[in-house]
């Protein structure tokens, strides 16, 4: 038997279980840093975090499951969808910043036409 075939059989497969933990743990982190952070680019961070656990739960049901490429579909139309809140959302945090030279968010309580 080859060293390769060798390594292949005593390396641990990875299950879904796995996947769905390190996801969790995503997710977790991020719902966490969603609501400790005051800055707004903490906040967009754990946003980030979220949406990278939905993705990897996309990507790991696609692979163990009969599904296909669907997984994969849905996971790269989040990463658009985080490509584009990114681009808003540091839009957002200049002008702010320009209005209130902070990015605290706590001091976002006065809305202006």
């Amino acid at each position: 038997m080859p060293p390769t075939e060798q390594a292949a059989l005593l390396a641990p497969a990875a299950d879904l279980n796995m996947y769905l933990f390190v996801a969790a743990v995503l997710f977790v982190c991020g719902v966490v840093c969603m609501a400790t952070k005051r800055n707004a680019i903490g906040i967009l961070m754990g946003v980030e975090l979220v949406l990278n656990g939905a993705n990897l739960n996309f990507v790991a049901f696609a692979r163990h499951t009969p599904l296909g490429m669907d997984g994969q579909v849905f996971s790269l139309f989040v990463i658009v969808l985080a490509a584009a809140e990114a681009a808003i959302a540091l839009a957002i945090a200049l002008n702010f910043y320009n209005n209130h030279l902070t990015i605290d968010v706590d001091r976002a309580d006065e809305l202006k036409g």
